[in-house]
């Protein structure tokens, strides 16, 4: 897939107040700090578009971009903010678990793994919430560049033995560089594949502007 366009769209809490679910959404995801506003960032070609920072939580509203004119990234606040309030953590993830089994566009979840740690029970349990809630997800690790690709191996596959414990097959795994654009291939081929078999679903525009 070539990225001829990236825009950003919208930033919101509520799902009411998001744009019509009638193109293909992908939302990004994971634990903060992973990296994952560097790989959109790479994904799309857009230096900057997703906004980086070094104090983790900082992504705290749901980000839509629009690609190509034809379907959206979506930038979700990442799990585990340790340095926000209990209150603050607890709606942030009400809203995020909304936008998760609400969302009617939406086609996959990529959840970001940190490649140079080994399995962490935060990870674990958000891939299992996904599970129990038949939310299709990919895993991608992030960071490969920092470290040997041996090391990032043997991560993922630790990371695959934990969650056999849970599910009875794993999805699709990737590794990925923001650095080296390691995955990038990948991730947008994976895209390309399910935008072609997309359907729009049935939306009452009248309906929504009411509520």
């Amino acid at each position: 897939m070539i990225i001829k366009s990236a825009e950003f769209t919208v930033s919101n809490t509520k799902i009411s107040k998001l744009p019509p679910p009638i193109l293909p959404e992908y939302a990004f995801i994971g634990r903060s700090n992973v990296g994952k506003s560097s790989l959109i960032n790479m994904l799309l070609n857009a230096k900057g578009l997703a906004k980086t920072s070094q104090k983790p939580g900082k992504t705290q509203l749901i980000n839509h971009f629009l690609v190509n004119k034809n379907w959206y990234v979506v930038d979700l606040p990442g799990y585990g903010y340790a340095k926000s309030s209990k209150s603050n953590r607890k709606e942030w993830a009400k809203f995020i678990r909304n936008y998760l089994e609400k969302r009617e566009s939406l086609q996959c979840v990529f959840v970001l793994i940190d490649s140079r740690l080994e399995p962490q029970k935060i990870d674990i349990e958000f891939c299992c919430w996904l599970g129990e809630r038949s939310i299709p997800f990919i895993l991608l690790f992030t960071k490969a560049d920092k470290q040997s690709n041996v090391k990032s191996q043997q991560n993922m596959a630790a990371f695959k033995k934990a969650l056999l414990a849970f599910f009875e097959e794993i999805p699709q795994m990737i590794l990925t560089s923001s650095e080296k654009q390691l995955g990038k291939e990948d991730v947008l081929n994976f895209i390309q594949e399910v935008n072609q078999n997309f359907i729009a679903p049935q939306f009452d525009f009248e309906e929504e502007e009411q509520e």
